[in-house]
């Protein structure tokens, strides 16, 4: 593996392998969770075991923060001594403010740098993390990376059926008058990502249909998908069913499972579900 010339940078919410992170040196800049006054380092001060865990047993929800432009200005002045240029790729803008972040240090340290808003986070986000990666060690230029990469947002697919909507309704994700109805009417919801925000797509009557909803999304996009994820937040059993569930349907698409974040988890809840791709 050569020398690369680019810094590659991403935030925690993208789910890559800390062996992909080591042997690629991705700077990767945590965002927090906050229980109470105390404030945890996504991935790093806190993981999502002890985080689902601390989770269940709090009766104050917690909140999540991004990192602050002052931290990420820190991270582009250590770069510019090492390298000539910067890939950021953070996770979708309307929902947090690294890719703002990353943008303001660029332009206050003088990084030759392109910052790329991937609409989405979690598993898709990763895989462009990876594909941009994969890109420069086939010898494309600088250039032709950017130029590739500006595609991969409108490719990225995430779907979820959040295991509480009340941690939905107070992170602000889904309005008052939605949760309200969905509750009293005892359905399940799905989210998905919209050019960036997520909004509430399907509402169905049972977890069943949700999963089945979820499901039909992917059959639409099969033929452009090689690879596709389970998502789940401290839901580990249902994940491996149904992941043995869609490895039968869709023999030609290759299936692993994912933990969602603590920072994603914090807004969606324990018992979340979904299913995720970045499509060819």
């Amino acid at each position: 593996m050569k020398q690369s010339n680019i810094a590659w940078v991403t935030d925690s919410t993208a789910t890559l392998s800390p062996e992909f992170i080591e042997q690629h040196n991705i700077y990767v800049v945590p965002l927090y969770i906050i229980f109470g006054k105390t404030s945890y380092k996504e991935n790093v001060e806190i993981g999502s075991k002890e985080f689902y865990e601390k989770l269940a047993s709090v009766k104050e929800l917690p909140k999540t923060s991004q990192p602050s432009p002052g931290e990420m200005i820190e991270l582009f002045k250590e770069i510019k001594g090492k390298y000539n240029r910067v890939i950021a790729i953070h996770a979708t803008s309307a929902l947090t403010g690294a890719y703002s972040s990353a943008l303001l240090a660029a332009q206050e340290t003088e990084v030759e740098a392109f910052i790329l808003d991937s609409q989405i986070g979690s598993f898709p986000l990763g895989k462009m993390v990876e594909h941009a990666v994969a890109l420069e060690q086939s010898g494309k230029t600088f250039d032709e990376i950017v130029s590739a990469i500006k595609t991969l947002p409108a490719k990225g697919r995430l779907f979820l059926t959040p295991g509480s909507l009340e941690q939905l309704h107070k992170g602000g994700r889904v309005t008052g008058t939605q949760s309200v109805i969905a509750t009293l009417l005892n359905m399940k919801v799905v989210m998905k990502f919209d050019k960036g925000r997520a909004i509430l797509s399907d509402k169905v009557r049972s977890h069943k249909r949700a999963i089945s909803k979820m499901t039909d999304y992917l059959e639409v996009d099969k033929d452009n998908v090689k690879e596709a994820t389970v998502i789940h937040a401290d839901n580990l059993k249902e994940a491996t069913d149904w992941k043995s569930l869609l490895q039968t349907q869709f023999p030609n698409i290759r299936f692993s499972i994912t933990e969602l974040s603590p920072v994603p988890g914090a807004h969606t809840g324990r018992g979340t579900v979904g299913l995720a791709w970045l499509g060819e």
